[in-house]
């Protein structure tokens, strides 16, 4: 068992007992997720799998939210907002924008970047450095400058 899945476990426990039902639905949501993708690769997971896991949920919970406010549902979208900071929690510290722009230059250069045709060679190299630390979309948008400029 990965430190991480330790740590949504004794959670998930604690939460059960404390009655806390957001907690504890995002941790069986989470459970969930992680017992069907160890039964699909056949093998323990990694923490690596699951901040994959989580950067998921946390991804389908923005959607949502962006969905729900579009459609001036603000009480279904204050729900995926508290499964979100529940799922947060988990993450690792998330890059500041410095620290992104920062660690884009240096890969670009690591990676022999030239030009917006070679972004997808720079994203992967941050996403295999800094998994799980940014948010994709902002890392997209400056990656795209950073070799257009």
């Amino acid at each position: 068992m990965t430190s991480i899945q330790g740590r949504i476990e004794s959670d998930y426990i604690a939460a059960y007992k404390a009655k806390d039902t957001v907690r504890v639905a995002v941790l069986r949501h989470l459970k969930t997720a992680t017992k069907n993708l160890e039964v699909e690769v056949l093998r323990p997971l990694t923490d690596d799998d699951l901040l994959e896991i989580i950067s998921r949920q946390m991804k389908q919970r923005r959607e949502s939210i962006d969905q729900y406010e579009k459609h001036a549902r603000n009480d279904l979208a204050a729900v995926e907002a508290a499964e979100l900071v529940v799922l947060q929690a988990y993450m690792p510290a998330p890059l500041t924008d410095a620290e992104l722009a920062e660690a884009i230059a240096r890969l670009a250069v690591e990676t022999g970047a030239q030009g917006p045709k070679d972004m997808g060679k720079v994203m992967q190299a941050l996403g295999q450095a800094y998994k799980g630390r940014y948010d994709g979309k902002k890392a997209s948008e400056a990656v795209r400058a950073r070799l257009s400029s």
